[in-house]
């Protein structure tokens, strides 16, 4: 009769449990790169401008780590957006005050809003004083919209899968 190895099981086990972990972290990173191929924006001066160059994420989108009142955020760019949309929880989480009570129109339908203002929006070198934004109960997650309250202060030129913002 076989004796078998005591301690065979216990490491074949251990082994197995961090050949997936290390998987799972693997995977986990590559998920997280194509969402967002902009978690390190780069900026540059050209000809006296800010020039920050955005990659397309596999979905079409274009998403960038920038900052809120220096607080470090997921923003995903939204021309059809009219103020920058932001979750409450995160504005919660920001101490941004609740204003004026409003409605807006979203592919989910009509939402009740609330106007606030940004002190201090960041894109890369790109900073904004000021910005008009609206704090949406019904919005889940982490990610802002960056909308044309925020955008219309740059000029934008798409190419292929690339955006360029100058200010």
């Amino acid at each position: 009769m076989a004796r078998t190895n005591s301690f065979g099981k216990p490491f074949m086990f251990i082994a197995w449990g961090l050949a997936i972990a290390m998987l799972v972290w693997f995977f986990e990173d590559k998920l997280q790169q194509q969402f967002n191929p902009n978690s390190q924006v780069q900026s540059h001066l050209d000809n006296g401008q800010v020039t920050v160059v955005l990659e397309q994420n596999r979905m079409g989108h274009y998403v960038a780590r920038g900052k809120v009142n220096g607080q470090s955020v997921t923003f995903l760019l939204d021309t059809g957006a009219t103020l920058v949309a932001i979750p409450e929880g995160l504005a919660q989480k920001f101490g941004l005050r609740k204003g004026r009570q409003g409605m807006s129109q979203t592919a989910n339908g009509r939402v009740i809003t609330y106007r606030t203002e940004i002190d201090r929006l960041q894109l890369g070198d790109i900073q904004l004083s000021n910005v008009a934004a609206s704090i949406t109960p019904g919005m889940d997650g982490d990610v802002i919209l960056l909308g044309m309250s925020a955008l219309k202060e740059f000029e934008l030129m798409q190419k292929g899968d690339t955006l360029t913002l100058r200010y």
